[in-house]
């Protein structure tokens, strides 16, 4: 495998971390139709733990079985696949070293109360199941949020020690936040760097609207128009020191096909790093997932 000069641009980047950490990010970024590019599309499928299995897979049944999703993501040409525990013990075996895997290690579920999640997988098992990264969620504004840091702190320490990439999904919730400021840019960006300053070599965020949350934030981003999507990507973007991390968008809830399309163009046009993107992929029929993914694949291409 020769790595691209955008590769080796981007891998450069990361500047304390040793070979294995760096060949697991290149694996990544070396994959799959936009391997080369320094764009990613990767398929998450940890939505069991988070919905429960019928609100996830029932519209396509073939989805409650893991490997659906492994071949799914193989044959549209991802760049990873992302999933806790048990999802990626189920096809390690068959699919072992197709397609670069992201092991979910903590994970929540629809009934709790509070924003926080369980540990659910370690990085004994990511070097088990021979995962290039390991995923963690933290909850900005959560109560939890400190032990949540705590714990990604001793994760990401063991997972660089043996070589092991870090993705953290960093969604706002909980404490004094409220609902309707989840989304709003200052908030988003103040996430992302959050996930940047804990160590994440890749970021995995939402796309915030053009609320500003944060009284005092209001001054800093008065003046600007952040009327357009992609230019509230480019800023959160800059707030991972300034593009020196990979940053990803998540797909949020399923969409019609013309806003999943748009926002990958706004995402490329801002310079974030791609889409991780899952119900709005799996809960479709195999063949109109494939479909979407191809166009998803030539957007972050500029062939769309």
């Amino acid at each position: 495998m020769q790595i691209t000069p955008a590769v080796k641009a981007i891998l450069d980047k990361y500047e304390s971390d040793n070979p294995g950490v760096k060949a697991n990010l290149a694996r990544i970024l070396m994959q799959g139709r936009l391997g080369g590019t320094g764009k990613l599309v990767i398929l998450p499928v940890d939505q069991g733990f988070e919905h429960g299995p019928a609100r996830s897979f029932a519209v396509n049944p073939d989805a409650y079985d893991p490997h659906y999703h492994f071949q799914l993501a193989i044959d549209a040409g991802l760049s990873a696949f992302a999933a806790p525990l048990g999802m990626i013990e189920t096809g390690a075996g068959t699919f072992a070293g197709q397609i670069p895997t992201i092991l979910k290690v903590n994970s929540s579920n629809s009934w709790a109360t509070g924003a926080n999640q369980a540990v659910t997988g370690g990085v004994d098992d990511a070097l088990r199941l021979g995962c290039s990264a390991i995923g963690f969620t933290i909850y900005p504004g959560s109560d939890d949020l400190f032990s949540m840091i705590e714990q990604i702190k001793e994760l990401s320490a063991e997972a660089k020690s043996v070589g092991i990439a870090t993705v953290i999904w960093s969604y706002p919730r909980g404490g004094k936040l409220p609902k309707s400021g989840e989304l709003a840019l200052d908030v988003g960006a103040y996430a992302a760097h959050m996930a940047a300053l804990l160590g994440a070599h890749i970021i995995k965020v939402k796309l915030p609207n053009d609320h500003i949350e944060q009284k005092e934030a209001i001054p800093a981003y008065e003046g600007t128009d952040w009327s357009k999507q992609s230019d509230r990507v480019r800023h959160v973007v800059q707030s991972c020191f300034a593009g020196r991390r990979i940053v990803v968008f998540s797909g949020g809830a399923a969409k019609g096909e013309d806003a999943v399309y748009q926002d990958a163009r706004d995402i490329r046009d801002g310079g974030g790093n791609g889409s991780i993107i899952g119900r709005n992929t799996f809960q479709r029929k195999r063949e109109d997932a494939m479909a979407m993914l191809d166009k998803l694949v030539r957007i972050y291409k500029n062939e769309e």
